[in-house]
């Protein structure tokens, strides 16, 4: 017997977006966002900023360490081509985030350039962890959110100077903690433990060769090596 077209198919090929929580995927990134905002705004005022301008700075800007390094260059009266080419060098490790990320982008323009805007390293770490079903509203949603913590620290630090002199120690190790936390989170979800690895021997090798550099050369081989090395074929689940 034929199936009518009210049937329903036998086996469907299309999966519905996995139920996520945004929230719950960038409470992680707010740990180490608010308090590390709150040191940018503190040290922005500080240097003679006005506290608004360090919100400002954080929602056009949104560069994190390069942030950092523009205190003190702006602080300095040093020309906006010179503080522009020095972001431009410590950010061009983004430029291999975007390239392994290119097949997961929506396609929407709107979406698909704020995400290039917002991709900072805890954004890309969660958005390589999302399922393939993973709405376009999701992923922006994500990053949305996670630039959101960063002007809030960035306001709330920013205000925070303006009225009191705060000891800031400790807080620098907030993004080790969360470079660690999201490590744990790759390494759950890897199907090999090779990536971990190359990224380690990478790292080791340019520290050895270039420590000045050690990041980029880093970030280099460990491109090279995903694209010598054969993909990991996934396990088969008996039935």
């Amino acid at each position: 017997m034929r199936p009518t077209p009210t049937d329903p198919p036998a086996h469907s090929t299309t999966h519905p977006a996995p139920p996520i929580s945004v929230l719950s995927l960038s409470i992680p990134v707010a740990m180490g966002y608010v308090p590390l905002g709150m040191v940018f705004g503190f040290l922005f005022v500080q240097a003679g900023a006005t506290w608004w301008l360090a919100g400002a700075a954080s929602a056009l800007v949104f560069a994190g360490a390069a942030q950092f390094m523009m205190v003190p260059m702006l602080a300095g009266g040093l020309p906006l081509a010179a503080i522009a080419l020095a972001t431009l060098v410590v950010n061009l490790r983004h430029v291999f985030y975007g390239l392994s990320l290119l097949n997961k982008l929506p396609h929407q323009p709107w979406a698909r350039w704020y995400l290039v805007f917002a991709l900072t390293d805890e954004t890309y770490s969660v958005l390589t962890t999302l399922a393939p079903g993973t709405t376009t509203a999701q992923m922006v949603s994500v990053a949305l959110l996670n630039q959101a913590w960063w002007v809030l620290g960035s306001v709330l630090g920013a205000l925070v100077g303006t009225q009191a002199q705060v000891p800031l120690a400790g807080l620098d190790f907030a993004l080790a903690a969360l470079f660690a936390v999201l490590v744990v989170e790759q390494w759950r979800g890897a199907h090999s433990a090779a990536p971990l690895w190359v990224a380690l021997l990478s790292y080791a090798a340019a520290q050895a060769l270039m420590p000045q550099q050690a990041l980029l050369i880093a970030i280099s081989l460990s491109v090279l090596a995903g694209m010598l090395l054969p993909a990991p074929v996934a396990k088969e689940v008996a039935p």
